[in-house]
């Protein structure tokens, strides 16, 4: 059987209040399902390693094949909770060592 690979995703919130995790993760479900239906939601293997209320910032694990249909509902959220927000996506890697040491240049 052929092993799936993952990718690492890192976003910052910005906007005019910054969302709890739950708040943003639910977000972010809701956008993909939005866009794709569920079926394009489920299989993208979504799920949220951290995220640091205070800064914005976040890591998300995908499938490879789903980086781009994460990246594009990323793009579309425009609110989270009813407030103005926007979710940027600060690098892609496959390994999150990588991208906690770009985290550290941010």
């Amino acid at each position: 059987m052929k092993r799936l690979k993952r990718r690492y995703l890192m976003v910052q919130v910005e906007g005019e209040i910054i969302p709890s995790e739950r708040e943003f993760i639910d977000a972010v479900w809701a956008t993909i399902a939005k866009l794709y239906g569920d079926v394009g939601a489920s299989s993208s293997g979504l799920s949220l390693i951290s995220f640091d209320a205070k800064r914005g910032i976040g890591i998300l694990r995908v499938w490879l094949s789903a980086v781009p249909v994460v990246r594009a509902s990323l793009a579309t959220i425009t609110n989270i909770v009813g407030k103005v927000a926007t979710v940027n996506v600060l690098g892609v890697s496959g390994t999150i060592k990588s991208l906690w040491n770009r985290e550290k240049s941010f």
